[in-house]
């Protein structure tokens, strides 16, 4: 088998199995199994599989239509450019939560950038490690509940070239944090607990419940960060939340409820309000 009928072959299956990705998948896992980027695939369509890549592909092949998805698959992702690892304990990035890049970025445009920046439930890390490479002078602070999501942000921000202007710390959300931040930002879990079983299978059996559960409401993690993060926010700060696709008003009316005031919303590539900046 050709390595462009191998490509063909995986992606016919893919898209048989419902898997809207299938042209992208099947072209990263026939890489992989040979073990070369995408340049060197490309110049040779032609190049037969050994039996070794025959079998390391059928092998990716199964796992993917098992609805694993490539990311954690080939062990990392891309998020703002930049790769991170990922593992069983964190949530895999996902292109909406680049909003929250985005949203803290406009908001310190034309203004003295933050230099203390929290990150609550910081997973891969990735929002962070996105945040600390667009702002050089920056210091951040990454919190989660899992020892074992923090080493993988603490190797993810060392990775990036971001590690010496990075600390990690195990916190229930902001209870074991000072004050003193220009910037808090989270993507905490807004999946009401009904819902999570008819999720998408790549993210209902691959992505930690913990990540996902935002209770009945989903709104949980949003009373606790509204309620407590207050105090670690310096003078003029600024926090940026990611919401579920129909919570902004609800998480507005939460914030105003606590004393916060709703200073900007950005809408992802959907149309969906993505990301909420608030401040005191």
């Amino acid at each position: 088998m050709t390595r462009a009928a191998a490509q063909a072959g995986l992606r016919r299956a893919l898209t048989a199995a419902g898997i809207a990705s299938a042209a992208l998948d099947a072209r990263l896992l026939v890489a992989a199994a040979l073990g070369i980027g995408a340049t060197a695939f490309l110049a040779h369509p032609d190049e037969r599989l050994t039996a070794e890549q025959a079998a390391r592909l059928g092998a990716l092949a199964r796992r993917r239509l098992a609805r694993e998805p490539v990311g954690r698959i080939l062990g990392e992702v891309e998020f703002w450019g930049l790769p991170f690892r990922l593992a069983p304990e964190v949530l895999a990035p996902r292109p909406d939560t680049e909003t929250v890049v985005e949203a803290a970025l406009e908001r310190s445009a034309g203004v003295e950038p933050p230099r203390r920046i929290l990150d609550l439930g910081t997973g891969s890390g990735c929002i962070l490690v996105a945040l600390l490479s667009e702002l050089p002078a920056a210091f951040g602070v990454g919190v989660d509940r899992s020892p074992d999501a923090l080493r993988i942000a603490a190797a993810n921000a060392a990775r990036n070239g971001v590690g010496l202007r990075a600390g990690f710390a195990a916190s229930d959300w902001a209870a074991a944090l000072g004050t003193g931040f220009d910037l808090i930002v989270s993507n905490p879990p807004y999946i009401r607990t009904a819902e999570i079983a008819a999720l998408d299978l790549d993210v209902s059996r691959y992505d930690p419940a913990a990540a996902l559960d935002g209770g009945r409401d989903g709104l949980d993690a949003y009373r606790a960060i509204l309620a407590d993060s207050w105090r670690c926010l310096a003078p003029g700060g600024r926090l940026v939340l990611e919401l579920g696709h129909d919570q902004a008003a609800a998480v507005e009316e939460l914030g105003r409820a606590q004393g916060w005031r709703k200073e900007a919303l950005r809408t992802d590539l959907a149309g969906h309000s993505r990301a909420i900046v608030l401040t005191r």
